[in-house]
């Protein structure tokens, strides 16, 4: 009985810091939308999105896939399209919902590491939050853009012709 306990609460927090790793630490925006009547594959998605983000060329993007459990960490997983820059990352979700369709993105901000921790090292290699630089800030709200404008150019073409109403420009904004 006591082996199955340790084995319990080892894997309990295994599950727990799997999570916690991918998790960024602070989300500075979010969007999404839901398409009523429509169906579309999340798989289908993220590879469009990845594609038209290809084509921004955006300097030092990363491509990947994440999951996150859907409440507890014994719930189902749900697949997220990550695109990551420096110590940006968007997270974009497509899933079907009811009888539709909703896509989300999460722009957040992950742990810059060791770094991070250190004041006089933040400065030191530009790392500090509150000093950006104006090009730091500037790169960062491209990134932003582009990613979302790649979103919203793949929601377009998926929905064009199929009898969805289109967004309203108030829809499009990401908050």
């Amino acid at each position: 009985m006591g082996i199955l306990l340790v084995l319990i609460i080892v894997a309990v927090i295994f599950f727990a810091l799997r999570n916690k790793a991918k998790t960024p630490i602070a989300v500075a925006s979010h969007w999404s939308h839901y398409f009523e009547s429509f169906q579309y594959t999340p798989q289908d998605f993220y590879s469009k999105v990845e594609e038209t983000c290809k084509q921004f060329e955006i300097p030092n993007a990363k491509y990947s896939k994440v999951t996150y459990a859907q409440s507890g960490i014994f719930s189902a997983r749900r697949e997220y399209l990550r695109v990551a820059r420096n110590e940006f990352v968007f997270d974009i979700c497509a899933a079907p919902f009811g009888k539709g369709f909703f896509v989300s993105s999460w722009l957040g901000e992950t742990d810059i590491g060791i770094i991070g921790k250190i004041p006089i090292l933040n400065q030191l290699f530009g790392k500090d939050p509150a000093r950006k630089s104006y090009y730091q800030a500037d790169t960062e709200a491209m990134f932003r853009q582009c990613v979302h404008s790649a979103v919203l150019t793949v929601v377009d073409e998926i929905i064009k012709g199929k009898g969805v109403r289109g967004m309203t420009e108030l829809e499009r904004q990401s908050k």
